[in-house]
């Protein structure tokens, strides 16, 4: 159904970069909506603990630090529906964010809303995440000092992951369905002449065991169709991200070739008044961190435009 109120910014995405930006934005006195998603938090929901976020010497659970930041957004008057956005209309201001239930129009939008890691579809895959799966070798290297994990993929983000993981790992295996590799030769090469890594191509993971935390991979050659376990205590997804944009890229918003929202001006979209912050404009870094600072970043230029039109 429709809502006639018409807010000064509506903030797509309830992850760091989104309750972020709802902390600046309501301190700001703008009296943000996020829309966060029935599945709200973002992928530190996923994550057991964080040890790489400034302020918790002593780590913090991933669902516990998103509990902490929708709380303090909310203290500051921002209202938070947990709602699945639908549709968005940017041809006129005020702009149009369609949820499953409702309707709301809003002066400015910051589109929040992340990038999900590619995954194999497994069940064990999905059962085990947080308990030595991961798609984030920086997030959660350091768990594994001393031990033997892999990787699955064979691009760049493989290579760059694998290599980064021998920094604690005491093996790192990498997995590839294919015979060639499709990351750059200089990654590769760096790879091939790390002795702490391994290949083995032209398999496929079936499975990936363990009950409790990760214990090992079963893999087929694709070739014998034979199939052997690898030891590990590490599953690490290089395949991709998948930014969530494609509801924005139908209103107009200008994506690059693999989705990503594309910035004009700090965190301007093409769009005036459309702006963007976290992992949906961020392939490289993919951090809370950082995802943290282009929220405060969007909400300080979302004040500024609205101040600029005297709102």
């Amino acid at each position: 159904m429709p809502n006639n109120e018409i807010y000064n910014t509506i903030i797509i995405g309830s992850g760091p970069a989104g309750l972020t930006a709802a902390l600046y934005a309501a301190r700001a006195e703008l009296q943000p909506l996020v829309i966060g998603g029935l599945t709200w938090g973002g992928q530190l929901m996923l994550t057991s603990e964080v040890e790489n976020f400034p302020g918790f010497p002593e780590g913090i659970m991933g669902p516990e630090l998103m509990q902490n930041m929708r709380k303090q957004a909310e203290r500051f008057g921002t209202k938070i529906l947990d709602e699945n956005v639908i549709s968005a209309d940017f041809k006129s201001s005020p702009f149009t964010v369609k949820t499953d239930k409702a309707e709301f129009k809003a002066k400015t939008v910051i589109i929040a809303t992340g990038a999900d890691a590619n995954w194999l579809g497994l069940e064990s895959e999905q059962r085990l995440r947080g308990k030595g799966v991961s798609a984030c070798a920086t997030c959660d290297g350091f768990f594994f000092k001393d031990k033997e994990v892999v990787v699955i993929g064979g691009g760049d983000s493989a290579m760059e992951e694998a290599s980064f993981l021998t920094k604690f790992a005491s093996k790192v295996t990498i997995l590839h369905r294919r015979d060639e590799f499709r990351a750059s030769k200089i990654m590769l090469k760096r790879a091939q002449e790390n002795p702490k890594i391994v290949f083995v191509k032209n398999v496929q993971v079936v499975d990936v065991l363990g009950e409790n935390f990760v214990e090992g991979v079963k893999i087929k050659d694709n070739n014998t169709g034979e199939e052997k376990v690898i030891k590990a205590a590490g599953y690490f997804a290089a395949i991709g991200h998948t930014p969530a944009t494609k509801i924005f890229a139908a209103a107009g918003i200008e994506t690059d070739a693999k989705g990503y929202i594309v910035i004009k001006n700090q965190t301007r979209t093409n769009i005036e008044g459309v702006f963007v912050a976290g992992d949906v404009n961020d392939p490289r870094y993919r951090q809370a961190v950082s995802a943290a600072g282009m929220g405060c970043m969007a909400a300080l230029d979302v004040e500024k435009f609205l101040a600029e039109r005297e709102v």
